[in-house]
């Protein structure tokens, strides 16, 4: 299996449910919901205490409290035989599946695991030698930049095609848990867009489902949210995660917001064709007339429909002759004028 994130349709979207569950009876059924959702791909997050936090290290957000990272990480940290047996069981429901690794051992753990792309988590972001490190392994790489000046991004962008990778796409996050509206800052995705001519998307920490519905509108490639069956779960992601029926709901409206798009190209619709003729107004004669009379601006309104002649031609109008009478509200066809 070989992914690619350039920008296309369908918009990728991808449930995330790593930290979300600790053995393989729970993932099962997030795997199962998420695949009844009409999701792309499940990731996961692949880390150890050991490895990506110090004793000392505490998280102090909305959704944690103050709390020990490594305390938190060391209870949801799952070994690689239990990433084997997700992985198998995301594969055999039909959808794609990778994780964000945390430490040069994690790459190599979901290198021998088989996965197709790597997603950076923001807190590595700007950690240059890891950066290259996942680069190397020549898989797509999906970039998360919450907490990052454009300038920090640009330095990591530039370490990974540096190395030669070109399959980076750049995702827009907000590093606080949950996001409040007022700080999501959707047009960053344009922003890097413009600046890296890179495909983009959104990794997305609200509460709700219109964040992932405003990306897709401005063209995000690749969406992804937290997973969960229980949004009271213990646990400190899943208060942000979306539940089975808002991911029913981020998938179905962001199809039909695919369906919406178009092709940019402004022309009339295809079920425009009768309206055009029915709605539209033309040349309609202002009252009975017989034939020989010369129009004056009297004679002539605007009304529908629009077969006749088109509104532009009033003007120009009186002086010509009827060649046939024409009764009050009749179209005037070129035809009829001399």
């Amino acid at each position: 299996m070989k992914l690619s994130f350039a920008p296309r349709q369908p918009i990728y979207i991808i449930a995330e449910i790593g930290g979300n569950f600790t053995t393989f009876e729970e993932a099962k059924a997030l795997v199962d919901a998420a695949a009844s959702c009409g999701v792309d791909a499940v990731k996961l997050q692949t880390y150890r205490a050991e490895t990506v936090s110090s004793k000392s290290a505490i998280f102090d957000m909305e959704n944690t409290g103050i709390a020990s990272q490594f305390e938190l990480f060391q209870k949801y940290e799952i070994d690689e035989e239990l990433h084997r047996q997700v992985f198998d069981y995301i594969r055999a429901k039909g959808l794609d599946w990778f994780s964000t690794p945390s430490h040069e051992a994690d790459v190599d753990l979901l290198d021998r695991l088989g996965v197709s792309a790597y997603k950076i988590g923001s807190d590595d972001a700007v950690n240059i030698p890891f950066l290259r490190y996942v680069a190397a392994k020549g898989k797509p790489v999906l970039l998360a930049t919450g907490m990052c000046t454009m300038q920090e991004v640009r330095e990591s962008v530039d370490v990974i095609l540096g190395a030669g990778n070109l399959e980076l796409i750049l995702l827009h996050a907000v590093t606080s848990y949950p996001t409040h509206p007022e700080h999501v800052n959707l047009l960053a995705m344009q922003a890097l867009a413009r600046e890296f001519n890179l495909p983009v998307g959104y990794s997305d920490h609200t509460i709700g489902t219109v964040a992932c519905l405003g990306a897709a509108a401005l063209g995000a490639a690749v969406l992804e949210k937290h997973f969960t069956t229980d949004k009271n779960a213990e646990g400190p992601d899943h208060i942000l995660s979306a539940d089975p029926a808002e991911m029913r709901t981020i998938v179905e409206q962001v199809r039909t917001l695919e369906a919406m798009m178009g092709s940019g190209v402004k022309m009339p619709a295809a079920s425009e064709k009768t309206t055009r003729i029915n709605n539209r107004k033309s040349i309609v004669a202002a009252r009975a007339l017989p034939a020989g009379h010369r129009l004056t601006a009297e004679d002539i309104a605007v009304k529908r429909p629009g077969f006749g002649i088109p509104p532009r031609f009033r003007e120009e109008l009186p002086g010509s002759v009827l060649n046939e009478p024409v009764e009050q509200d009749e179209v005037i066809p070129w035809s009829k004028l001399r």
